[in-house]
């Protein structure tokens, strides 16, 4: 667990890094290079850590010695989010939940459909703990979650009666992971859905690729 900051906050430099922020220290130490700031082996090294970085501190460390227009480069973050929730609870007998967005990642989520729907939207989500306990009971509604690279679901501890449990994930093993959602419960004539964003229909007819597709080396 990150060390935190009087009044709860989490540090900034051990707040969990996205694939944006990433791809951006990617690209500076990129330019660097080209200037002749770095070696191609130093480049070489760098960009390895810079992919499997979890946290800004771990980014900003890779771009600390590099000069930048006005001052050392640095690696913007967010402003410091509170500490997750222990536990939320979701109850919907025949409305629709979502969390979307920059929503903070609890330790651990009970989940209740009667006949509604859940949609937990991860793509965005602020991750402050490797772990996501996610209790869940569905009867006649259903439940979404939509992951991205680094998020791995398991449903295997899920007692399923008529409905159905499906958990896609189209990366590679070797993608760090970044959050566990270990999922357990039961489903009854509902179901219970995890897999990566698809194309929109614009998306589709232009024939751009699915999101977060792992192409072949």
């Amino acid at each position: 667990m990150a060390e935190s900051e009087p009044g709860g906050e989490i540090a900034r430099s051990e707040l969990r890094a996205s694939h944006e922020d990433r791809d951006r220290v990617v690209e500076l130490l990129r330019v660097s290079a080209g200037d002749g700031r770095l070696t191609a082996e130093e480049l070489d090294e760098r960009l390895e850590r810079a992919m499997t970085a979890r946290t800004y501190g771990e980014l900003s460390r890779l771009v600390a010695d590099l000069p930048g227009q006005g001052g050392p480069v640095a690696v913007p973050a967010p402003a410091a989010v509170t500490r997750a929730k222990d536990v939320v609870r979701i109850d919907t007998r025949s409305g629709h939940v979502k969390r979307v967005d920059r929503w903070v990642v609890p330790q651990r989520m009970e989940v209740k459909v009667t006949s509604g729907s859940v949609l937990l939207d991860f793509t965005q989500a602020q991750i402050t703990q490797p772990v996501l306990k996610l209790d869940i009971d569905v009867r006649s509604g259903h439940i979404r979650l939509l992951t991205r690279p680094g998020i791995v679901v398991d449903a295997d501890e899920v007692v399923i009666r008529s409905g159905h449990v499906r958990v896609k994930a189209p990366w590679s093993h070797d993608v760090p992971v970044q959050l566990h959602i270990e999922v357990s419960g039961k489903v009854g004539s509902g179901h219970f859905v995890a897999r990566p964003r698809s194309r929109n229909l614009w998306q589709w007819l232009t024939r751009q690729p699915k999101p977060y597709a792992i192409t072949a080396r």
